[in-house]
C-alpha cells in the first residue's frame, strides 16, 4: 500500500546503496503471478513494484536491481537507470546467501542466459527461422532483444585467441577439432562459458543463421590460460531436408566462438566435402570438450 511504499523510500533515502529485490510470486495461490496456469498479457513488473523502483531511482543513489522471477520481464525502461542487475530467477532456499556473495564480491558471477530476453511483449512469440527480409523492424522499437541468448556479465574479463580448426576440410561422416585459448585478463578469479556456434553458408533448405553446437564453463584465476577443444562430429550438422530425411550435406560452415550469441570473439571456416549422407541412427547432439592447461 501507499504507506509501505513511502516507508521503503524513506529507508532507502538513508542508504549509500539501494538493493531493490523485485519480481514475481510463484505458486497456485490467487496472489501468484507466475507458474502453471498463470499466463500474463504483460511482462512488466507488478504496478506497485514499478512505482517503487521509479521513486528509488529519483533518489539518485546507486541501485542494484535483483530480479526473482520465473520468466523474462519487460525492464527496458529501467536498464539504463540502475547501476547493476542480478537475474536470480527462483534460486531456492540458499538464494539469499548466493546473492549476498555476489553483492559483496565474495563470488564472481559467471552465469549465462539460457534464453533470449525480449525487449517488449511485441517481440513475442520469438521466431528465429524466418527467411531474410528487408522489412523486419518495428516502427517504434528495435527488433534486437534486450539481452541476447548466452549473455552474462562478470567482475573480470576474458581474452579469446588462437582459434584452430583441424582439419579445415573434413569428410562427411568425420569429425573436426576446434580449439582456442582463453585467458582471464582481469584481477579476480572468475568463470566463463565458452560458446561454439555454427552456420552453413550454403544449404538445400533454409537454415538458421546461428546454432549453438557446444559450450563449456571454465574457471580461471587472474592471468591463467586454458586451451578449450571442441570435438564436433559432422552428424551434429545434420538437418531434415525437403523430403524429411535427416541428412548431412557437404557445405562451407562458418565457425563462431564467443561469450554469447552476439559477442562472437573468433571466427573460422570448416569445409565439409564428399557425398550427402543420410543419418540412419539417432542424431548426435552433444559436443565433446577437452581442457588443456596453457603454460
Amino acid at each position: 500500500d501507499e504507506a509501505e511504499l513511502r516507508r521503503a523510500v524513506e529507508v532507502a533515502s538513508q542508504a549509500d546503496v539501494v538493493i531493490a529485490v523485485m519480481g514475481e510470486r510463484s505458486g497456485l495461490s490467487p496472489r501468484a503471478i507466475t507458474g502453471e496456469g498463470r499466463d500474463r498479457a504483460l511482462l512488466s513488473l507488478p504496478e506497485a513494484q514499478e512505482e517503487l523502483l521509479e521513486e528509488l531511482i529519483e533518489l539518485g543513489k546507486p541501485i542494484v536491481l535483483v530480479l526473482v522471477n520465473g520468466r523474462p520481464l519487460n525492464i527496458e525502461k529501467f536498464v539504463d537507470k540502475v547501476n547493476a542487475i542480478i537475474e536470480a530467477w527462483f534460486p531456492g532456499e540458499e538464494g539469499g546467501n548466493a546473492i549476498a556473495d555476489i553483492l559483496l564480491g565474495s563470488y564472481c558471477p559467471g552465469g549465462k542466459l539460457p534464453i533470449t530476453w525480449p525487449r517488449s511483449e511485441g517481440q513475442l512469440p520469438l521466431y528465429y527461422s524466418m527467411k531474410p527480409s528487408s522489412f523486419k523492424d518495428y516502427v517504434f522499437k528495435s527488433i534486437e532483444p534486450l539481452f541476447p541468448f548466452g549473455h552474462g556479465l562478470s567482475y573480470t574479463k576474458f581474452r579469446y585467441d588462437k582459434l584452430r580448426i583441424e582439419p579445415e576440410r573434413v569428410e562427411v561422416g568425420g569429425e573436426a577439432r576446434i580449439s582456442l585459448e582463453v585467458e582471464n585478463i582481469g584481477d579476480v578469479e572468475g568463470d566463463e562459458v565458452v560458446q561454439l556456434y555454427v552456420r552453413p553458408l550454403v544449404a538445400s533448405v533454409t537454415r538458421p543463421m546461428k546454432e549453438l553446437k557446444g559450450f563449456k564453463r571454465i574457471s580461471l584465476k587472474p592471468k591463467e590460460k586454458v586451451m578449450v577443444e571442441f570435438i564436433i562430429h559432422t552428424e551434429q550438422l545434420a538437418f531434415y531436408d525437403e523430403n524429411m530425411r535427416l541428412i548431412i550435406e557437404p557445405s562451407t560452415y562458418e565457425i563462431m566462438v564467443g561469450s554469447s550469441s552476439e559477442d562472437v570473439r573468433l571466427r573460422g571456416i570448416l569445409e565439409l566435402h564428399g557425398r550427402p549422407m543420410v543419418v540412419k541412427r539417432k542424431k548426435k547432439f552433444f559436443t565433446k570438450v577437452r581442457l588443456i592447461k596453457s603454460s
